[in-house]
C-alpha cells in the first residue's frame, strides 16, 4: 500500500500552492465537523494521517496534548512545518500508509482527511490506522462520496472515485470498529476540470463530503461487567442506587468509581444515580426487586405503556422495571426481561415465581443480540445498562429490529459532555460503575438515529464532574 508514483509526483508538484488549492476543495467546516465528532479531551494523544500541509493538525493542536503529523510527501511536510511553527506539541514523520511508524495501541484518536481515496487498498489502510488506536479510541475519516468524475484520477492522482457510504461502514465493521456512525458533513468538494472544454466532463463539480467515525472496542468488557453485577446479585457487593430515598446508600463516591485518576467531584453523586421511583411504585413491586435497583432513572414511567402491550427490558437485572411494566400492561400484556448475568436472572425468576407474577419472563441474552423476534415488541425500556455495553450502536440496531412499527424506545442512561481518555475507558471498575463506558450525548443520539429511529428526544436530569468530564443522567426517547 505504498504511495503511488502518481501521488508522489502530484503532491510534490502542488505542495507549494496546496494551501490555496485546498480552499477550493474543502473548507474549515470539514475540519470542525471531524473534530466535533471526535469528542476530544485535553489529555489525548492523536494522529493526523495523510496530514499534508497541516490543515487538520492546525485545528487539533490547541485541543490535545500531542499530535503526530504523518504524510508520505516530504514536500508537503516541509510546508506543514512552516505552517505550524507556533505549536510545540507536534511530531512530524514521513510515513508510508501501509506501515505507519507508531506502536500498536498508542493514540487516542486518528484523523484522516481526504486520504483514503489515494490508497490502493482502503480496507488495509483502515486496519493499519485501527492498529494504532488504544482500545476505546476513535477513528475519524472525512472523504468524498461516490462520484462519476474519472478525470480526477488523472489530474489529482485519485485512485478511487469516492466511496459508497454502505461500503465505508462495512469496512469499519470488518476492521473491528464499534459505534460506527456515518453522516454528511454538509460540505462539498468543489473543482473544475482542466481538460478540453469540448470534453463532456469539462464543468464545475461538487462532490459531497462524509464523516465516518468508529471506536476500537475495549476487550473484556462483557466479562468484567457480568462479574461485577453477578456479585451484586449474590450479595457480595452493593450497587450504587437505592430505591429507598430515606436511607443512606451503601455506596460512597469512592465506591461509585474506584480509580485514583477518575474521582467524582460533585456532591450530587447520589442525585446522579437517583432512580425517581415514587413511593407507590416502590411498594407495588416485590421487595426482592426493589432492594436491588441499580438504575439511574425510571424509564417505565415515561414509556406510555398501555394494557395488552409487549415490553422488553434490556438489562433487566433484579427486575424492578420489568415488574413495574408487568403491572401496567396487565394480564393481557407481556414483559420480557433480558439480562446476560445468570445470577441476576435466577434472582429475578425466583422473585416472579414467589410473587405469582405470570406475565413476565426473563431470558438470558446480550443487549447487542436480543433473544426476540423481529417486529415483536411494542416498547423497549432500559435503565442504566446500555452505557455498559461495548457496541452501543449494535444495541440500538437490535432494539430497532425487534420493535414493531411505531414502537417506542425509552432509555434511562448515563451520558457525558465529552469523551474520557482511552486510558480511563480501559479500567473495568470505572466501566462497571456506569461512568467511563458512557458516551458523549451527541454521539449517543447519533447512534440512535443511525439505527433508524426518529423523534429522538433527550431530557437531562442530574450531573456530576469527573476528570474534567461532565457526566449526566439522561432520559432518551425515540420511535421506530
Amino acid at each position: 500500500m505504498t504511495m503511488t508514483s502518481a501521488s508522489k509526483e502530484y503532491f510534490s508538484t502542488v505542495a507549494g500552492d496546496w494551501d490555496n488549492l485546498r480552499q477550493g476543495y474543502f473548507t474549515e467546516a470539514v475540519r470542525k465537523t471531524a473534530i466535533r465528532v471526535a469528542h476530544l479531551h485535553p489529555e489525548m494523544v492523536v494522529a493526523d494521517i495523510g496530514a499534508g500541509t497541516g490543515f487538520m493538525t492546525a485545528g487539533l493542536a490547541p485541543l490535545v496534548r500531542q499530535v503526530y503529523l504523518l504524510d508520505g510527501s516530504p514536500e508537503m511536510l516541509a510546508i506543514a512545518r512552516q505552517n505550524l511553527q507556533e505549536y510545540n506539541n507536534l511530531v512530524f514523520q514521513q510515513a508510508d500508509g501501509g506501515a505507519l511508524p507508531l506502536p500498536d495501541n498508542s493514540v487516542d484518536s486518528i484523523f484522516a482527511n481526504m486520504y483514503l481515496h489515494h490508497l490502493p487498498d482502503p480496507l488495509a489502510g483502515i486496519r493499519e490506522m485501527v492498529r494504532l488506536l488504544k482500545p476505546g479510541g476513535r477513528l475519524v475519516l472525512t472523504d468524498l462520496d461516490s462520484h462519476p468524475y474519472t478525470w480526477l484520477k488523472v489530474e489529482k492522482a485519485d485512485l478511487w472515485q469516492g466511496f459508497e457510504r454502505a461500503q465505508m461502514l462495512d469496512w469499519f465493521e470488518q476492521a473491528g470498529l464499534v459505534n460506527r456512525i456515518l453522516n454528511s458533513t454538509g460540505e462539498s468538494c468543489h473543482d473544475r476540470s482542466s481538460v478540453e472544454e469540448t470534453d463532456a466532463e469539462a464543468h464545475d463539480i461538487q462532490i459531497s463530503i462524509f464523516v465516518a467515525v468508529g471506536a476500537k472496542p475495549v476487550p473484556g468488557v462483557e466479562a468484567t461487567v457480568s462479574e461485577h453485577y453477578g456479585a451484586i446479585a449474590e450479595g457480595e457487593r452493593c450497587g450504587c442506587a437505592s430505591t429507598n430515598q430515606d436511607s443512606t446508600s451503601c455506596c460512597s463516591p469512592d465506591d461509585l468509581i474506584s480509580l485514583d485518576m477518575v474521582t467524582l467531584e460533585s456532591t450530587a453523586v447520589d442525585q446522579l444515580i437517583e432512580t425517581g421511583y415514587s413511593d407507590v411504585e416502590r411498594e407495588s413491586v416485590p421487595a426482592e426487586a426493589a432492594e436491588i435497583s441499580l438504575g439511574c432513572g425510571n424509564p417505565s414511567a415515561l414509556a406510555g405503556m398501555q394494557p395488552g402491550e409487549v415490553v422488553l427490558d434490556i438489562g433487566s437485572g433484579g427486575g424492578i422495571d420489568a415488574f413495574l411494566s408487568a403491572r401496567t400492561v396487565g394480564p393481557t400484556g407481556r414483559v420480557i426481561g433480558v439480562d446476560m448475568t445468570p445470577a441476576m436472572l435466577e434472582r429475578a425468576r425466583n422473585t416472579a415465581t414467589a410473587s405469582g407474577i405470570n406475565n413476565v419472563e426473563f431470558r438470558q441474552g446480550q443487549a447487542d443480540a436480543l433473544p426476540a423476534e423481529d417486529n415483536s415488541v411494542d416498547v423497549i425500556i432500559s435503565n442504566c445498562v446500555i452505557n455498559l455495553t461495548r457496541d452501543k450502536g449494535q444495541v440500538f440496531k437490535e432494539a430497532y429490529r425487534v420493535l414493531r412499527k411505531d414502537g417506542r424506545l425509552e432509555v434511562s442512561d448515563i451520558v457525558t459532555d465529552r469523551s474520557f481518555p482511552s486510558d480511563w475507558i480501559q479500567h473495568g471498575e470505572g466501566w462497571s460503575s456506569c461512568v467511563t463506558g458512557a458516551l458523549p450525548e451527541e454521539e449517543y443520539v447519533d447512534l440512535v438515529k443511525q439505527a433508524g429511529f426518529s423523534q429522538v428526544q433527550v431530557r437531562r436530569s442530574q450531573s456530576a464532574n469527573t476528570g474534567g468530564v461532565k457526566v449526566f443522567s439522561a432520559q432518551v426517547s425515540a420511535r421506530k
